[in-house]
């Protein structure tokens, strides 16, 4: 007999079809509606091969990297022609005015390494940036809409710094898919579509971005032909120019005159973007049933409150109680609460404050936060712990903040024929970002990613906003490791959902033993701080009765994950992509 967790998988091919459209006006917060489903069966969701794979939010996309690993390219290869198709036919998500963040595997000098491609903020920012004259925080349109909210961007930067080391194809041949399509033209995407319907009176506030996606000021259909000259004229600047006519330039001053002249003026430099740099960082690594998770530290809080919520599950067996037990949601759902209220109370951007980032992943401390689940019901409330801080400095006082961290990001896994692997999510933040378009590609509101509250009650919240700092994250590109060697990459959009949509393909497969594909199908049921959260349409539904029974305050909504990964093993590779987008895995 099928078990119930299986039926819910099952059910999910119709539950995703059957989620309401998408909603209408952007929220504030954590409430904001993400990003719609799109139907299944676009494409090639899942894919076995013997070299190499590819897994994008985009069949165009995909095929992009794919042509790169048949020409004789590697995973950086890849991974570069992959991000500059998807700023183009997936624009309300990435692209080359925002940032991201890359995790990659060395196969030859067997390292794993991190590279921080996130948005910094202009040097002329002040914790205040977010509050109005009083002091109180702004409402969420009038921050993100405009030039506020634009960060320097990072992904030029990222993609061209993580070639020069890696890369095996010369640079120009890397963009001759996204100038193809650039030229001649694509589909608009049922997606794109829906999108672009869903934001048309944001769209319309910026001169260029409503003769693009509105023209006419009609909202483009689905299937038309869309053709962005712009965006090809910016490519083969970057194409014969590299990076640095991005941050400097004529294209530099249009970026900066675009944030600096908005109906919401924002405070972007020519030196903001003159002194942008990507960082390269250690990866964050957490035991999990004889594994390590590998992902990104601060400033983004992806693998650290992932490898929190991991290490305290770590403590209970999961597998015996089993997927269809409430009593297992149960722990998950605490877990992940638990190091939500770490999250909000310590993680930031460690350049700018200290944190105990050690202290937050020792086994002792995860230990402690564990035993707390040891009851038969849900915890009445979930408060940051106290940590161990390896600073020298006595643990200064710290606020929980606030930030409306919103899910339009993209993930890309890439693995290549001689063992790369990459892991990269990149991000606009909300969907269109700040909805101001500039050679052909939208820029960023990332610094709404802050906290829009500097202090509380006179206690400073460490994700407050900083000149040159760079926001917090929950974007999570993940590997992971078994005895030294990558055996599984993934991440997804969703924000500040990432962590529980990775966590919840990580427990499925790993504990539960799912296929790949079937792990990252399974129905969405997440916490992050006073709410269970059961994705909208699906049989995961279900659980509530008992999770209410249990203590817990139920929701339900739209969740729209975007789980890209490619598992590795002895018989070869297999690339699946989350059937709530339009993302395909090719491999052979």
């Amino acid at each position: 007999m099928r078990s119930p967790w299986s039926r819910l998988v099952a059910v999910l091919a119709v539950a995703v079809l059957c989620c309401p459209p998408f909603a209408r006006a952007q929220q504030a917060s954590d409430a904001h509606a993400p990003e719609q489903a799109s139907a299944l069966g676009i494409g090639q969701k899942v894919a076995t091969g013997r070299r190499w794979m590819v897994t994008a939010a985009n069949p165009l996309a995909a095929e992009a990297g794919a042509s790169m690993l048949r020409a004789g390219g590697n995973a950086i290869d890849a991974l570069v022609a992959t991000q500059l198709v998807l700023g183009l036919v997936e624009p309300q998500s990435s692209g080359l005015g925002g940032g991201g963040f890359l995790v990659y595997w060395d196969a030859k000098a067997k390292t794993l390494t991190t590279f921080d491609g996130r948005e910094s903020a202009p040097r002329a920012a002040t914790p205040t940036l977010f509050q109005d004259a009083a002091g109180a925080p702004l409402a969420f349109l009038d921050a993100v809409v405009g030039g506020r909210s634009v960060g320097a961007p990072g992904t030029p930067r990222l993609l061209e710094t993580v070639h020069r080391r890696y890369g095996r194809l010369g640079w120009p041949r890397l963009f001759r898919p996204a100038l193809a399509l650039a030229d001649k033209g694509f589909a608009v995407s049922p997606r794109l579509a829906g999108l672009i319907e869903g934001e048309k009176e944001t769209l319309a506030r910026d001169r260029a971005a409503s003769a693009y996606f509105l023209p006419g000021g009609t909202p483009l259909k689905e299937g038309a032909r869309l053709r962005n000259p712009a965006y090809a004229r910016t490519l083969r600047l970057l194409r014969e120019r590299g990076a640095d006519a991005f941050y400097g330039g004529a294209l530099a001053r249009e970026i900066v005159r675009t944030v600096r002249g908005a109906a919401n003026p924002g405070l972007l430099s020519l030196g903001d973007l003159r002194e942008y740099r990507v960082k390269e960082r250690p990866p964050v690594c957490a035991p999990y049933r004889g594994l390590d998770v590998c992902g990104m530290g601060p400033p983004s809080s992806g693998a650290l409150a992932l490898g929190q919520i991991l290490g305290m599950l770590d403590f209970y067996d999961l597998k015996a109680k089993g997927s269809d037990s409430p009593e297992s949601w149960r722990l998950i759902a605490d877990a992940s609460r638990l190091a939500f209220a770490d999250r909000e109370r310590y993680m930031a951007d460690e350049d700018y404050v200290p944190m105990p980032t050690r202290g937050l992943l020792a086994r002792d401390y995860l230990a402690g936060r564990a035993a707390a689940l040891a009851r038969p019901d849900a915890l009445p409330e979930a408060a940051a712990g106290t940590p161990h801080w390896d600073h020298a400095m006595a643990a200064p006082a710290r606020a929980d903040g606030t930030a409306p961290e919103l899910p339009s990001t993209t993930q890309i896994t890439i693995v290549d024929a001689s063992g790369n692997v990459a892991s990269m999510t990149s991000t606009i933040e909300a969907a269109f970002g700040s909805r101001l378009m500039v050679g052909g590609f939208l820029l960023n509101n990332e610094l709404t990613d802050f906290s829009f509250r500097s202090h509380r009650d006179g206690v400073p919240v460490a994700n407050r906003v900083e000149p040159g700092k760079r926001p917090r994250s929950s974007m999570a590109p993940t590997v992971v490791m078994k005895q030294g060697r990558p055996v599984l990459a993934l991440g997804s959009p969703g924000g500040s959902q990432i962590i529980g949509y990775v966590a919840k393909t990580l427990i499925a497969h790993i504990d539960w033993g799912l296929p790949l594909a079937e792990a990252i199908a399974a129905p969405n049921v997440l916490a992050r701080f006073k709410a269970v959260e059961i994705e909208e349409g699906s049989a995961a539904t279900a659980l509530a009765p008992e999770l209410r029974r249990l203590g817990f305050e139920v929701k339900t909504a739209p969740m729209t994950s975007g789980v890209q990964a490619v598992s590795i093993g002895p018989q070869g590779l297999v690339g699946a992509a989350d059937p709530r987008r339009e993302g395909v895995a090719i491999g052979e």
